[in-house]
């Protein structure tokens, strides 16, 4: 049974300062909770409806460091940051790392990405093709929320995420940098990188200019039609797959 103390701490995370203070965040739905279920990652809380709780008791048993909660459909929707919640929830302890470990391979640094979906999405596009490093800037979006855990559908388990100044972080990096600017070389004429920083800016207004004068190459992908720009995951996708993948 959830009791109100519990109820009000789960809401609670819901919101960026709690997180931090509580150093715990939110994933939810049965895909995404059984992803986690299945790690090693320490587990606070595990919330579910009697059905789902009954059916999934050996993925439950792999977390015996966890709460288990049995609640109603209508006490999990109170509780849920989702428009309609499905079956079940986990706390999780954020175990992200303080401090940027050098990196040696690709990494994406994002400056001000505010939407939790794109967030999201480039979390989830940098674990497909292996990239395991993403620095994001203190204005960008809280990348453990709610929304953006769930757009990320579990990238969360496999990249290390940090928060720094994006020119504070480039400076002190020997690698490569490649800022996605409307005005850059043609990304098709970029020379073959094994490794590099590929920097994202803000939805409407890009990468600030004193990143840009950093970068070691501004690139942009070619306009065939008439579309005004494209957004950051999608750009995110699209370099990933002609830088990364070649």
């Amino acid at each position: 049974m959830l009791s109100k103390t519990q109820s009000k701490y789960i809401r609670s995370l819901a919101l960026q300062k709690f997180r931090k203070e509580y150093e715990s965040f939110l994933a939810e739905g049965e895909k995404i909770v059984a992803e986690w279920l299945l790690s090693a990652h320490k587990i606070e809380m595990i919330v579910g409806v009697d059905e789902w709780i009954q059916s999934n008791q050996v993925l439950i048993n792999k977390h015996p460091e966890a709460l288990l909660i049995g609640v109603t459909e209508k006490e999990l929707q109170q509780i849920s940051s989702l428009q309609t919640a499905n079956k079940t929830l986990i706390v999780v302890k954020d175990q992200a790392p303080n401090t940027i470990h050098h990196v040696r391979d690709w990494c994406i640094a994002l400056d001000g990405i505010r939407d939790p979906g794109n967030m999201g999405t480039i979390l989830r596009i940098a674990d497909w093709y292996g990239i395991q490093h993403v620095v994001c800037a203190p204005d960008c979006v809280d990348a453990y929320s709610p929304k953006v855990v769930q757009a990320a559908m579990g990238a969360h388990l496999r990249i290390s995420i940090y928060e720094s100044d994006i020119a504070t972080f480039i400076a002190s990096s020997p690698l490569p940098t490649i800022a996605a600017t409307l005005g850059g070389t043609n990304v098709y004429d970029m020379p073959k990188l094994d490794k590099g920083i590929i920097i994202i800016g803000n939805e409407a207004k890009g990468i600030q200019g004193s990143i840009i004068e950093k970068a070691s190459y501004n690139v942009t992908i070619p306009r065939i039609g008439g579309a005004e720009s494209l957004n950051a995951g999608v750009s995110t996708g699209i370099l990933c797959a002609l830088l990364v993948g070649r």
